[in-house]
């Protein structure tokens, strides 16, 4: 019983301490997994988002994103799209850490990824 315990507390937190939210921009439509528009407006986006400095600020699903060079460091691969009705999903992008998070949870299944 106490493996089992011990087990599923280690899951767990491996879960909650995974990496998350490392971007990468394809260049082509069809390879990204989220097609996403960027507005000027914070009350029209589906998610609002904080672009850290450093890989371990991004973490769970939460509107922090850290921009990576490689494709293979990515949790999702994103395209940004010229027109609102191309996008999965709408953006702002905040200058404010606290600000960041979801405006639109039915959107949220986008960016989740098997590791979080």
């Amino acid at each position: 019983m106490k493996k089992l315990i011990i087990t599923a507390i280690l899951c767990v937190s491996a879960l909650f301490s995974a990496k998350g939210q490392t971007v990468f921009t394809c260049e082509y439509r069809t390879e990204a997994d989220v097609k996403v528009y960027v507005t000027n407006y914070r009350n029209e986006a589906d998610l609002v988002v904080y672009k850290c400095d450093y890989r371990n600020e991004a973490s769970g699903n939460r509107g922090l994103w850290y921009f990576v060079e490689y494709r293979t460091e990515a949790k999702k691969k994103i395209y940004f799209v010229n027109y609102r009705n191309e996008a999965d999903l709408v953006i702002y992008f905040t200058h404010y850490r606290n600000e960041a998070g979801w405006r639109n949870e039915k959107k949220e299944q986008l960016m989740v990824t098997l590791t979080t």
